[in-house]
């Protein structure tokens, strides 16, 4: 299945750098509007209880790195539009604990080790990758909008059989709930849901890679609340940045601002 190691993820996650209890730590936190503290705390032990059941394999790799993309975050931007003022906040939290430049190290390993690259494929799943990618360019030709997009994405489900439960739009985003029916294909060989979130998934990463490409967000399936209904969203690519995100080193390295980061 796809995904690293049990132990590999484990070791990870066990990385977290735990606040320190500092006075220097509370004056960063607060800076940054609580947000390392929301981190640390129970979003954090319920990480650590997806990396217990995913090493139980009672989760899939989406499972965890759908909570991932969930963690805290301190935004420095509205939109497209920059904000300064949080910036120099989380460049001056920085300053006074390197816990805070270390979180964003530590979020980018985690998600790194759960996102799948095509070099990391095996040659099957790479060959659906690059299979996905190429016939984005026939399914998504002439279409630029993530509504456009999104009915496009609805009739290749359809295709292979995936049943469409429900529609709708999410602010910018469309989102499509829906029904993979080989959950059971090769279950006990290789585990629940192979076929649909092991196999058809690196199909849908070539869609991923496609779209990204032209400044499209396509989430493929995520939030799979039983054994076989998920959900994908298309939206444009926000520009949208926030913190552990972005490293304060990136922000500083932006700005015309002295700091001892850099």
């Amino acid at each position: 299945m796809a995904g690293p190691s049990p132990a590999e993820l484990q070791r990870a996650v066990d990385q977290f750098p735990a606040p320190p209890d500092t006075e220097q730590f509370a004056e960063a936190d607060a800076l940054l509007n609580g947000t390392y503290s929301a981190i640390a705390d129970s979003w954090y032990e319920t990480l650590q209880e997806y990396t217990e059941a995913y090493e139980a394999g009672t989760c899939l790799r989406e499972n965890v790195l759908e909570h991932i993309e969930s963690i805290p975050s301190f935004h420095l931007s509205d939109g497209a539009a920059p904000l300064r003022e949080r910036k120099e906040r989380l460049i001056h939290a920085a300053e006074k604990t390197e816990a805070v430049t270390a979180v964003s190290q530590w979020y980018h390993q985690v998600r790194s080790l759960l996102e799948d690259t095509p070099h990391e494929l095996t040659l099957f799943e790479r060959a659906l990758h690059d299979f996905g990618y190429a016939l984005a360019h026939v399914l998504f030709l002439g279409a630029r909008t993530p509504e456009a997009i999104a009915r496009r994405l609805r009739v290749a489900y359809q295709v292979v059989g995936v049943r469409i439960d429900e529609t709708a739009r999410d602010g910018e985003a469309e989102r499509t709930r829906f029904t993979c029916p080989y959950r059971d294909i090769g279950a006990e060989q290789c585990g629940d849901r192979w076929v649909c979130h092991e196999k058809l998934d690196r199909v849908d990463d070539g869609y991923v890679t496609y779209l990204g490409e032209r400044g499209i967000d396509y989430q493929r399936p995520r939030a799979c609340d039983n054994a076989t209904q998920c959900h994908s969203t298309v939206a444009q690519k926000s520009p949208e940045r926030k913190w552990p995100h972005i490293p304060p080193t990136t922000v500083a390295s932006a700005m015309d601002i002295e700091t001892s980061l850099l």
